[in-house]
């Protein structure tokens, strides 16, 4: 008898028992699709972050903070002129796929990219025309900022597009052209490109700018390319009826709901920096500084979103089509199933943020230290919506666009007013705004998970959750114990030694009382066959 494959053992992890259920294909695509793309998100994010180091090392807190506040202005302009069409195009190509008429998804992509663009490039225009306006009012060095603003116009529909082929690929459940495109061309590409630019023009936040957009143009060429290879598969003609929502106009009312739902999606993130851009380019070169230490913080902070982020591109083409299909109870249990993993594999990273802020911020240089409370208090608000997994994505893919820009407008809402009130120079300043973004990442991902249960009736919560205390006391015991044994002097030794130790425990004490048996014995079945094969090389 022929033994399983090392694909088949990792299936067994999601699905005890192989061929019992239908889902257990989709399990292994979303279990083999995600480690993929963890591997890329890592490798991107490691990419984004050497490149934030450099550019702290290179031109300091403040040119930093002008880096931060336009390319940032750029990614969020890009996210609401895409229209919804990056979206579209995961629903929609999953919907018609699932029905067995791909061909018509090439008639879909060529309308979605005509919308973004239509979108776009006018919107990036003005932001051009106005980048002094912009400048001036929320930069506090607004000669340097300037050029940097006239780069991120450029930079505007060039992402918006990217976004929405790579919307397209992902359609298909092929993860990879997002995992080359967005996940590794383009945080690379950023530093290889600012260097260059650096070492033949000058080392100023405007050619970062500069390097940035061109980098989201190397992006935008992958993702075209990802797209046009796959759909020469389709075969010749529309194939079948189609559905209402793949036509232009419904496209444009989707979008008009999507775009604002969209750009709330990348303002929720980055509202109250912007509000504390503004309120400290009053005090000059010193405001600047504490804005480039708060998004220093944003960028530390944001890094707990690795897994979920990958989870949530992998699952949404399933959603679209379980729930089109009307599968709620396969779609629940790959729902807690998914959920519960991510927040497993969240919680080193949470631990290291928690315990040694200090430490982590150190790596963009000394004088970003000091942002270790703020990073404290931005952790907590982060930390939820990992918990109750992809709960945005799911409200979109079932077609609940409506109720996910309400929540979008909300917590747009709760984000400005607390940013407003408590991130003034006189009142808590950097501290104020993380207790604004906690507060509306907490209420944001409640709402949803409370809308989800109500139009779905699925639900993240199981037995399973209830394993992982006592890996993350274990995990933040032993971080704690290596902390305090540690030299305080040699910071980089002690935050690798107290990640080491605490991560280590925490990963020996997840697989003896972590996982259900089930999941604990097909991994060590897996690991053992993975020792014995290297053996056996």
């Amino acid at each position: 008898m022929e033994e399983p494959s090392l694909t088949e053992e990792v299936a067994e992890i999601v699905e005890p028992a192989p061929g019992a259920s239908p889902g257990a294909r989709d399990r292994r695509i979303i279990l083999g699709q995600t480690a993929q793309n963890v591997v890329g998100l890592a490798v991107g994010a490691l990419a984004t972050f050497a490149a934030q180091v450099l550019m702290t090392r290179r031109l300091g807190d403040r040119g930093f903070g002008v880096v931060t506040l336009t390319t940032q202005f750029a990614f969020v302009a890009a996210a609401a002129t895409r229209f919804g069409m990056d979206v579209a195009n995961v629903r929609l190509v999953a919907i018609l796929v699932g029905r067995g008429e791909a061909a018509r998804a090439r008639g879909l992509v060529r309308r979605s990219v005509a919308i973004a663009l239509a979108v776009s490039a006018p919107f990036g225009a003005l932001v051009f025309a106005l980048a002094p306006r912009l400048a001036e009012r929320f930069s506090g060095l607004p000669e340097t900022a300037v050029p940097a603003f006239r780069w991120a116009a450029v930079t505007i529909p060039v992402a918006a597009l990217a976004f929405t082929y790579m919307g397209a690929t992902r359609g298909l459940k092929i993860m990879r052209y997002t995992l080359y495109a967005q996940w590794t061309a383009q945080p690379i590409g950023w530093i290889v490109l600012t260097l260059a630019f650096w070492a033949t023009l000058d080392a100023t936040p405007a050619w970062a700018s500069a390097g940035f957009g061109a980098s989201w143009a190397l992006a935008l060429a992958i993702a075209w390319y990802g797209w046009e290879r796959e759909q020469r598969r389709f075969g010749a003609g529309r194939g079948g009826e189609g559905i209402p929502e793949e036509r232009t106009g419904a496209l444009v009312r989707f979008g008009a709901l999507r775009a604002p739902a969209t750009l709330f999606s990348q303002l929720i993130f980055w509202t109250d920096f912007f509000v504390l851009s503004a309120l400290m380019s009053r005090l000059g070169p010193a405001g600047a500084g504490q804005v480039g230490v708060y998004g220093a913080v944003l960028r530390a902070g944001q890094s707990l979103f690795l897994f979920l982020t990958s989870v949530s591109l992998t699952f949404s083409p399933f959603v679209a089509d379980l729930h089109h299909r009307g599968e709620r109870e396969h779609l629940d249990a790959l729902y807690k199933q998914v959920t519960r993993w991510t927040l497993a594999a969240t919680i080193p990273v949470l631990l290291v943020l928690a315990i040694l802020p200090g430490r982590v911020l150190r790596i963009f240089g000394g004088a970003f230290a000091g942002g270790d409370q703020a990073l404290r208090i931005l952790i907590v608000g982060m930390i939820v919506p990992v918990m109750v997994g992809t709960v945005g994505f799911i409200l979109i893919m079932a077609g609940r666009t409506g109720w996910d820009l309400l929540v979008y407008l909300g917590g747009f809402v709760i984000d400005v007013g607390v940013a407003f009130a408590l991130a003034r120079p006189e009142v808590l300043g950097i501290r104020g705004a993380a207790i604004a973004q906690a507060c509306t990442l907490t209420f944001s991902a409640v709402a949803r998970l409370l809308l989800v249960r109500r139009f779905l009736g699925i639900w993240p919560f199981d037995g399973g959750y209830l394993r992982l205390l006592t890996p993350t006391a274990v995990g933040a015991a032993a971080m704690v114990l290596a902390h305090a044994a540690l030299p305080e002097t040699r910071w980089l030794v002690d935050l690798v030694g107290s990640a080491a130790a605490g991560g280590l425990a925490y990963l020996v004490a997840l697989l003896l009382w972590g996982l259900p048996p089930a999941e604990r014995a097909a991994l060590g079945r897996l690991m053992r066959r993975a020792v014995g094969g290297r053996a056996e090389a």
